[in-house]
């Protein structure tokens, strides 16, 4: 396989554990866990194809990608609660699966376009979607919504990875460049509580105050 592909299962398998984890942590049935590590694992790379025209989107054309979110949510139905911190390893894996896929998303976008513009979006949405959905299904505190930086993240790997790529690198190094990137940026958010300057304004007021 090519480094792009490993990267692109890396990014499914590992997001696809966050989305099992999600499901161990609400306690649910075997189809739960492979609802939603199948939503999880295969949620970024399906917007990302969807955006781009891409179409039948990759794990249509290629089901092995489905086999790797059903083969991790079982191992995970019998094996989660082993765990300690359920939550502490989800979001280190989903770290992980971030940065990644931000770099996967970011070589189909300037593949697809050659526009660095549109491969910053399609890395950010690729590495970032699946997470979304997965706390948004599973009634998780959404990762968005959390102090520390997260889609910040996704863009500086997938900024490092385009960059990397126009100045002439070789894949092994552009794609290394910008998954060690992106999982610095949040590994430093996850352990240092690194922010972005947050706006003035007051919090928002119920809606029933202001109707």
């Amino acid at each position: 396989m090519t480094i792009l592909e490993i990267l692109d299962y890396a990014g499914v398998a590992v997001f696809a554990a966050t989305g099992a984890l999600s499901a161990s942590r609400k306690q649910l049935d075997i189809i739960g866990y492979l609802f939603l590590a199948s939503v999880t694992g295969i949620g970024g790379g399906t917007m990302r194809d969807v955006i781009l025209g891409t179409t039948p989107v990759f794990w249509v054309l290629n089901p092995t990608y489905l086999l790797v979110c059903v083969s991790v949510s079982v191992i995970l139905f019998f094996t989660a609660h082993l765990f300690g911190s359920r939550y502490r390893v989800l979001v280190w894996l989903d770290a992980i699966g971030m940065s990644a896929y931000c770099v996967m998303g970011a070589a189909k976008g300037l593949a697809a376009t050659g526009s660095p513009g549109v491969a910053l979006v399609t890395g950010m949405l690729t590495a970032t979607f699946g997470g979304i959905l997965r706390d948004l299904l599973a009634g998780e505190p959404s990762v968005l919504l959390r102090p520390e930086v997260y889609v910040t993240a996704a863009l500086v790997g997938s900024a490092v990875f385009v960059v990397a790529t126009m100045i002439g690198l070789p894949l092994a190094a552009t794609s290394a460049l910008g998954v060690v990137s992106a999982f610095t940026v949040r590994a430093g958010a996850l352990k240092y509580g690194w922010t972005l300057p947050i706006g003035k304004a007051s919090p928002g007021r119920d809606p029933n105050d202001v109707m």
